[in-house]
């Protein structure tokens, strides 16, 4: 995988806020953050900053203030972070982490009912 797409835990935190977000400002991401957490201004901004390095994020200046903007969207992020688990966790056997999911982790009736029809439609495109 490559480092664009690797986020440590606190980055991984701050863009779930800019993606949900859209954009934002520091005082933005901040005021997003649950009441527990407490970053300081600065921490953010640093991140914010590092983010943009790793070219993750671009920013805008409106006025006195610095918009920071996702350029790695989270489904692209999602999607590469998936294919490392399954290279790493499972062999490169995407069955195998499917049938770990079924098995490891509760799922609601809903939740299979949902995964039941996505896998329909992916056996009708292959005209099975």
């Amino acid at each position: 995988m490559s480092e664009k797409f690797y986020l440590t835990p606190v980055e991984h935190e701050l863009m779930e806020i800019l993606w949900a977000l859209g954009q934002g400002t520091v005082r933005e991401v901040i005021a997003c953050l649950p009441s527990d957490r407490h970053l300081a201004y600065t921490s953010v901004s640093t991140i914010l900053r590092i983010l943009q390095q790793k070219k993750i994020l671009t920013v805008k200046k409106s006025g006195r203030h610095h918009v920071y903007i996702p350029i790695l969207s989270k489904e692209t992020f999602a999607t590469h972070s998936l294919k490392k688990i399954v290279n790493l966790a499972f062999s490169g056997n995407s069955a195998s982490l499917v049938a770990h999911l079924v098995e490891k982790h509760p799922l609601s009736l809903d939740e299979l009912k949902v995964i039941r029809q996505l896998l329909e439609e992916k056996q009708k495109e292959f005209g099975s």
